[in-house]
């Protein structure tokens, strides 16, 4: 799973999945769906903090570490569905502003009760938190290079990366870069490491979603990747980050809006 930090949690994919006229709506009336996500992730993000300074050390007397904070927070199921209707709400409540169509009002309602509902699945199950987030990582630096005694066989490839924290956790792989390779290999360079980084894994593959990871351990943060001729095409994929190390109570407490 991703960091809430990581980016918006839901994607304009994933509302079209919960509206299917969703597009045509946003074309009629000239509503930019992606500042909407960005402005549900920022409003959302104002509310997880405010739960997280309300909650208290007294129901977890065994936990020693810091209180968390919004960086901490795993994009999880309830947290990602809290957001996706959170944005509908806001594309709706955009339409009926521009048009007083009752119809849009009571998609508006709508959306707004689902995310309530999406809110209280949240605070049921608990926020996801890690103890030591990794960003996710930026997309790599991919160049060509020689392949002798054994180069890659020709072709486009794909390739991302993930960094590692020191407990071996792994954050969110970047976004692909590609390379089409002519009697070579690839050669795969990281860039902006977090602070908190211990190194890094490597994923190449013929396709965005066959990108399997390539070295055995961690590389150091420092290091680059020059892929061998034999391309791994089993074992672990890219994937989307870390799972909860824990998943904190949320108390109970009435939402705005």
């Amino acid at each position: 799973m991703a960091l809430f930090t990581d980016g918006p949690v839901s994607t304009i994919d994933d509302l079209s999945a919960q509206d299917s006229q969703l597009a045509d709506v946003a074309n009629a009336e000239n509503i930019d769906v992606t500042r909407k996500l960005a402005l549900a992730q920022e409003q959302v993000a104002l509310e997880l903090g405010a739960l997280l300074t309300r909650m208290s050390f007294a129901d977890q007397p065994f936990w020693l570490s810091p209180q968390p904070n919004v960086s901490n927070v795993v994009a999880t199921p309830a947290l990602r569905l809290w957001h996706t209707y959170r944005a509908l709400e806001m594309v709706y409540a955009d339409a009926y502003n521009s048009q007083l169509n009752d119809r849009y009002a009571g998609k508006r309602d709508q959306f707004d009760s689902m995310a309530s509902w999406a809110y209280e699945k949240l605070v049921q199950i608990g926020v996801g938190v890690v103890f030591d987030p990794v960003a996710r990582a930026v997309t790599p630096n991919v160049t060509a290079a020689p392949g002798a005694p054994a180069p890659l066989p020709s072709a486009t490839y794909y390739a991302t990366v993930a960094w590692t924290n020191k407990a071996g956790e792994e954050g969110a792989s970047a976004s692909p870069a590609t390379i089409t390779t002519a009697g070579g290999t690839l050669l795969v360079q990281p860039a902006n490491p977090p602070k908190n980084a211990a190194g890094w894994n490597v994923y190449v593959g013929g396709g965005p979603d066959s990108m399997f990871r390539q070295n055995g351990t961690p590389i150091g943060t420092a290091q680059t990747w020059t892929q061998p001729g034999s391309l791994a095409t089993t074992g672990q994929l890219a994937g989307q980050g870390q799972t909860p190390n824990y998943l904190k109570p949320v108390p109970r407490v009435i939402q705005r809006g």
